[in-house]
């Protein structure tokens, strides 16, 4: 009798935050997912991106899913600022695409933010290497669809992460004026995430899908 190998995912930052939802969500289907700390790899570091990816060179399903800077006025940016959050948001993820195969009809989430959507002047240090990121796997989608490797990027809006704690001074008075009247729940991202590769939804890729609970104002 053939057994079928169990699949595998690797989730960065699946310590804690929607990192840990996806993951758990992956383990409720049986899909192999360890948890994954800035222990086992430390995006804003290049040596440890590249030793992550040699000690994990291939996975059926890869979640790029960091954090970033906190709210700053561009012009107050330093150069090593801007150094370092190109190596955590940007280089550490090219970095991995090129370095870690993901198997035949896998899949490539990147989680990311909707202000790549609707940018913020606040916010520019995050928002410029979030869209560069997200423009790139867009670019390989078509590559990656070959071997029917769907990529999705997960453009998240307010969600209750120790992030979302930490770049406003009063939560309750946020979720107020939210349209849901709650932040977003990371269990929501998880199951979601988990649905698609469940249900073998394939044919969704090269596409954002803006997970914000109706704040955004755009239309395309």
């Amino acid at each position: 009798m053939k057994t079928t190998a169990k699949k595998t995912a690797l989730v960065l930052g699946s310590s804690r935050g929607v990192g840990a939802a996806i993951a758990e969500e992956f383990r409720v289907a049986e899909i192999d997912a360890p948890v994954i700390s800035s222990r086992d790899i430390d995006t804003a570091s290049q040596e440890s991106v590249l030793a992550f990816a040699k000690n994990n060179p291939s996975t059926d399903i890869l979640v790029f899913n960091t954090g970033g800077p906190p709210k700053k006025d561009f012009y107050e940016i330093t150069p090593d600022e801007w150094t370092k959050y190109h190596q955590q948001l940007f280089l550490s993820f090219v970095t991995l695409l090129q370095k870690i195969e993901v198997k035949d009809g896998g899949y490539i989430f990147l989680i990311n933010s909707h202000l790549i959507l609707e940018p913020k002047e606040n916010m520019v240090l995050s928002q410029a290497y979030r869209i560069a990121s997200w423009s790139v796997l867009k670019a390989l989608s078509k590559h990656f669809a070959a071997r029917q490797v769907s990529c999705l990027n997960i453009a998240m809006g307010p969600v209750l992460t120790d992030r979302l704690k930490n770049l406003t001074s009063d939560l309750s008075a946020l979720e107020a004026k939210l349209p849901m009247k709650r932040a977003g729940k990371p269990e929501e991202v998880g199951k979601f995430v988990r649905s698609i590769v469940e249900n073998d939804i394939k044919y969704l890729s090269g596409v954002s899908i803006t997970f914000d609970g109706g704040v955004s104002n755009f239309i395309l």
